[in-house]
């Protein structure tokens, strides 16, 4: 076989080198700017915990400024920039997301920066007994309680405005929730690898497969917290960190790991456990679309292609190579589709 190497003149030698170094700029460029952001939220989240205390935990705090249609992404390389007509032909172009089980509203802080650079509104809260919410854990009996911030935000919201409602992992009962209460505030909802249950149905059935079924899981789990007394019905649960790990973050980034492992808090049972009533007019008439995970160890998914089945949502999306925490693995693909399910008529 002959040489496959090419000379090159020098001409074309400085225009690749010049290439090269734009390239390398760009990308330390980048690096630096995700640095940055990580430091700023890692610092962010220890300073709300050393200084909790000059919060009132009932407030609602912003962070930041059936046929189905199937959309396959994986992570693009940087933001798609948006024309100011983008914006005008947009019937809401505010996000209200809604952080699932042991999470708070420090996970979004990607989403946030994202869709405030294409400029959307992105506002997010604590629920009751998540992130620096002052309220203890083991005293959130119900899924109306957990909600209540989210709730309290939809009772306010002007009559003839409109949210696009997104809801993560175990946030999605919170959203099916709001729906049935408030179908007329919410123009879409988006449930991201999340509890999107049918009528009748306990968000916890959804994780089954991997607790085990309800009665089997009250009975014997190691997981179970028992806030009120060994001797009184299980308060919450929370998974040891390698587990968390192991289910949640498998694809994620150690910065946004470490992250987590600071800010991560029980998941108060009674919630999760609540039977949703949804019924056709209200929750029935919502406009729904479902972002499936497929590298999901916490909620796999055959576990989401069963629920988009059982209950079929609008649109389904799909984000290649992401664990159940797709706001930290795979920000980009999921801002892409969050601002395509916006621009849906």
């Amino acid at each position: 076989m002959g040489n496959r190497f090419i000379c090159m003149s020098k001409k074309d030698t400085k225009e690749n080198g010049s290439r090269s170094k734009r390239m390398n700029r760009s990308q330390r460029k980048l690096v630096a700017e995700e640095d940055l952001l990580h430091r700023q939220a890692l610092s962010m989240v220890l300073q709300q915990h050393q200084s909790s205390q000059r919060f009132d935990g009932s407030m609602s705090r912003r962070i930041g400024g059936s046929t189905s249609s199937r959309r396959l992404a994986s992570d693009p390389l940087t933001n798609v920039k948006q024309g100011p007509e983008f914006l005008e032909k947009l019937t809401s172009k505010k996000f209200i997301l809604v952080h699932g089980g042991g999470f708070g509203a420090w996970c979004w802080y990607k989403t946030i920066a994202l869709l405030e650079e294409a400029g959307l509104l992105a506002i997010t809260f604590d629920l009751k007994g998540s992130g620096i919410d002052l309220t203890d854990t083991n005293s959130v009996a119900t899924l109306e309680e957990y909600s209540k911030p989210l709730i309290d935000y939809l009772q306010n919201l002007p009559e003839d405005e409109k949210v696009i409602l997104v809801g993560h992992s175990s946030g999605g009962a919170c959203v099916s929730y709001a729906l049935e209460h408030f179908s007329r505030k919410i123009s879409k909802a988006v449930f991201i690898c999340a509890t999107m249950v049918s009528d009748g149905q306990r968000p916890f059935d959804v994780f089954a497969e991997e607790l085990g079924s309800a009665e089997q899981f009250m009975q014997g789990s190691k997981l179970l917290i028992h806030g009120n007394g060994n001797e009184k019905p299980p308060t919450g649960f929370m998974f040891e960190k390698e587990q968390m790990k192991g289910l949640y973050f498998n694809q994620s980034n150690t910065k946004d790991v470490a992250l987590a492992m600071v800010s991560m808090r029980p998941i108060p049972l009674g919630p999760i456990m609540e039977k949703l009533s949804l019924t056709p007019e209200n929750y029935g008439t919502s406009r729904r679309f479902f972002i499936q995970t497929l590298d999901d160890r916490a909620l796999s998914p055959d576990v989401q292609e069963k629920l988009v089945r059982e209950n079929p949502p609008e649109g389904v999306y799909k984000i290649k190579g992401s664990d159940h925490c797709p706001f930290f693995s795979k920000p980009q693909s999921l801002h892409k589709m969050l601002v395509e399910i916006a621009q849906i008529p």
